[in-house]
């Protein structure tokens, strides 16, 4: 897939936000928006923040990703994404669902938004997403990887976990899925990661990173722990050879990252001191 095979569909202005479709090379409509004043600094901020975060979780939500713009906007210009296929946006299909996909996919809404270089932020699978933007592409000039060690990452225990629960998907996943069969597209995405090189993709990234966690998260798969602390505990004198700054965030859970008062300061302190 071409990025830049992509047509703007519709697009509204109101108080600095900018709300846009893009087609993606096989026609399908990928849902964003942008946050912000023109002239701010390009954040990608991706998952496990959306675009239609409120609509996806509920109004009771919406005051998490408006906490996120209230406190990042000033600076920032943010770009929101409804990906994959949740909210407004009907794509990939789960056996699509590639790293190659993904890639494509997040590209052409970068370009769809203007954005020819930006930060990248996200937790979980959207820091799986920013160590694939960021060794793929040099358009990404910093690198936030959260809640996921980009060194002994348990990328095995991802899919058996998934492999275990993909007959029938736990109530937390159904929550933005849109169906049972679309748990299938983490299959899809984690059996193509096994064979993920990632100390030579850890070590190739030269933009400024930080691998950042919650001193005390932690997640689990079909009952399966991930020991994300103690893996990025035991990687980090390795990714601090290589560069990468490491920071736990004391006391901080795996719930924290979607606390903007706890991870916009971290964020912030992070890129205002690469900015200058």
């Amino acid at each position: 897939m071409n990025r830049r095979d992509f047509i703007r569909t519709s697009a509204t202005f109101t108080a600095g936000t900018v709300l846009v479709n893009c087609r993606t090379a096989d026609k399908h409509l990928i849902h964003f928006e942008v946050h912000g004043q023109e002239d701010g600094v390009p954040l990608f901020l991706g998952f496990p923040l959306m675009a239609s975060y409120a609509e996806i979780f509920g109004p009771e939500q919406a005051a998490v990703k408006d906490g996120f713009l209230s406190r990042l906007t000033d600076r920032y210009r943010v770009l929101l994404v409804d990906y994959p296929n949740v909210g407004r946006t009907m794509v990939p299909a789960p056996a699509e669902m590639t790293p190659d996909r993904v890639y494509a996919d997040l590209l052409s809404v970068a370009d769809a938004a203007g954005f020819d270089r930006f930060a990248c932020c996200g937790h979980l699978w959207g820091a799986i997403n920013g160590l694939i933007l960021a060794s793929r592409s040099d358009r990404v000039s910093a690198l936030i990887c959260g809640t996921w060690p980009p060194l002994g990452a348990p990328y095995a225990d991802m899919l058996r976990g998934i492999e275990v629960q993909l007959a029938e998907p736990p109530p937390h996943a159904m929550v933005i899925l849109r169906n049972p069969d679309q748990y299938a597209q983490w299959h899809t995405f984690y059996s193509a990661m096994q064979d993920w090189p990632e100390a030579e993709v850890a070590a190739a990234i030269n933009c400024p990173r930080i691998a950042l966690i919650g001193s005390n998260a932690e997640s689990s798969v079909a009952g399966i722990p991930l020991r994300l602390v103690e893996r990025l505990r035991e990687a980090r004198p390795a990714l601090e050879a290589m560069g990468w700054t490491v920071r736990e965030i004391p006391g901080a859970e795996t719930a924290a990252i979607l606390d903007p008062a706890v991870m916009v300061p971290e964020m912030r302190a992070f890129l205002e001191r690469i900015e200058g």
